[in-house]
């Protein structure tokens, strides 16, 4: 599982916070010696919970073959006393040895790892994580009777980190079902079940600590937080609410040292489902793809654009054969709602279209310069825009800062495209604007990450074509009273993102 170094627990505090609790519950006046139990132990139906989905929680064994590593000499300086020592040392460690022909090639070996699963079909499919059995040659399965069966991959996704398994079994297996994440709340508990550290079958009790929660480990983070200690080979096991029902599958964990420090984050059922449902079926995954490039809309942007509160996802920029494009939507919408769903965050939007079905005909609430306006958009398949992005090369480079032609108010100097600055900052020629030729590092541009080579497309939504275009359209917004300017900005290679810059 991921790990990030934070702090280490340390265990001498804990008989201070529970004297702490005996302490407050005898004020209330009820008895202590009961709550504090009461509090350590939790609720009842734990026990109960446990007994009942046990032993549909497996553990996956894997191995793999890889190349044995080469034993490196250390750096030492050269006519170091040490080093013809450390030359002979390593030449005759295991692996290393000398043939009569010279060195002996070093033979590959086995690699091993554990992690954890759990029976959703009696005839054998399982869940588990991506990374558990990424790369393996074989996959076993481990039950709590002890009985082990080989595994079949049937499919698996790297987005979201599930895999799909299926076991032959001549008996129906124990078998858990999945429950509603989307009515889990704050401070609910939860159990976890699984194989840390390689001690299978390990019970572990905590709360829901937080939902929807991004760790920046992909597009679709969406994970349930929770405080029940989840370690590692923890991986892929089932996190449960206490009717018994798999509301999570444990994937990663913050720890400075591999163990559990009470943050630990779990995949919610309502975005495993779907996947696991199209591994079964397809043995990959199909998501739905809108055809657009999005990017947040900050306070800054809302009020340049006139939108109350700040929400939806800024459109900058559409594929030309993606399903957006015959749609009608255009660079600056801002999407609102999508298949019936409100888009709060431009977090939520990819989420909600890689769960729509491919094919579907969708509705989609756009705000175009403060107006709302309905589209319906054919869905198309991710993995298909992905494959056409891939056939697509891109054109990269920076250039020296240019003599400016207008130095405007917001921290960049600007020139009129021509020849000359287009194969100097390799601008392609699909790209229509006013080439920002250097900023000044002090700045609000240089803190948007404006740079010399990048070109300004649109200010609030109105095209430029010169130099003075800028500045005409910069003036009339300081006029109005405005606050800042709404920046469209293309790099280099075409790719479009919307920028708000505070007005002088």
């Amino acid at each position: 599982m991921a790990g990030l170094s934070f702090e280490r627990f340390r265990p001498t505090k804990r008989p201070l916070v529970a004297a702490a609790l005996a302490a407050a519950v005898l004020f209330a006046g009820v008895p202590a010696a009961l709550d504090s139990r009461a509090l350590a132990r939790g609720p009842d139906a734990i026990a109960d919970v446990t007994e009942k989905v046990m032993d549909a929680v497996v553990n996956i064994s894997t191995s793999q073959t890889v190349q044995a590593q080469g034993n490196a000499v250390p750096n030492l300086p050269p006519g170091s006393p040490f080093e013809e020592f450390f030359e002979e040392f390593f030449k005759n460690r295991r692996g290393g040895q000398q043939g009569e022909n010279g060195p002996r090639e070093r033979t590959p070996r086995r690699a091993n790892s554990l992690g954890s699963g759990f029976v959703i079909d009696p005839s054998g499919i399982i869940v588990t994580n991506n990374h558990v059995i990424a790369d393996a040659d074989e996959v076993t399965v481990i039950f709590n009777d002890g009985t082990r069966l080989k595994a079949e991959i049937l499919g698996r996704d790297k987005e979201v980190d599930l895999a799909v398994l299926k076991v032959t079994t001549d008996k129906p297996l124990k078998a858990v079902s999945f429950g509603d994440s989307e009515k889990l709340r704050i401070g609910e508990w939860v159990v976890a079940i699984g194989n840390p550290f390689q001690l299978g079958g390990t019970v572990t009790a905590g709360i829901v600590s937080a939902r929807n929660r991004d760790i920046n480990s992909g597009r679709y983070d969406n994970y349930i937080q929770t405080d029940a200690a989840i370690n590692r080979g923890n991986s892929g096991g089932p996190l449960f609410n206490l009717d018994g029902e798999v509301v999570g599958i444990n994937t990663a964990i913050i720890s400075p040292s591999g163990g559990s420090i009470g943050i630990g984050f779990a995949v919610p059922s309502k975005t495993a489902m779907p996947i696991i449902d199209q591994l079964r079926q397809f043995g990959e995954t199909r998501r739905g793809w809108l055809g657009v490039r999005i990017q947040q809309v900050t306070d800054e942007i809302a009020e340049s654009i006139g939108i109350k509160p700040a929400r939806g996802a800024l459109v900058s920029g559409v594929d030309e054969k993606g399903p957006a494009k015959p749609a009608g939507i255009e660079t600056g919408d801002v999407i609102v709602r999508f298949d019936g769903k409100d888009i709060k965050d431009m977090r939520d939007l990819p989420r909600i279209v890689a769960e729509t079905p491919v094919g579907k005909d969708v509705e989609v609430v756009i705000l175009r310069k403060a107006k709302e306006e309905k589209k319906t958009v054919k869905l198309g398949r991710l993995e298909d825009g992905e494959k056409q992005a891939a056939l697509t090369p891109k054109r990269n480079g920076g250039a020296p800062e240019d003599k400016s032609v207008v130095k405007s108010t917001l921290g960049f100097d600007l020139a009129n495209l021509s020849d000359e600055l287009r194969k100097r900052y390799k601008i392609k020629d699909t790209v229509k604007g006013v080439v920002i030729t250097g900023v000044d590092s002090k700045s609000a541009a240089a803190e948007k990450r404006i740079v010399a080579g990048d070109v300004i497309v649109e200010i609030s939504q109105e095209p430029v074509a010169n130099a003075a275009d800028v500045q005409k359209r910069i003036d009339a917004l300081k006029k109005d009273g405005r606050k800042s300017a709404l920046l469209l900005i293309a790099g280099a290679d075409g790719d479009l993102r919307f920028v708000a810059i505070a007005l002088p």
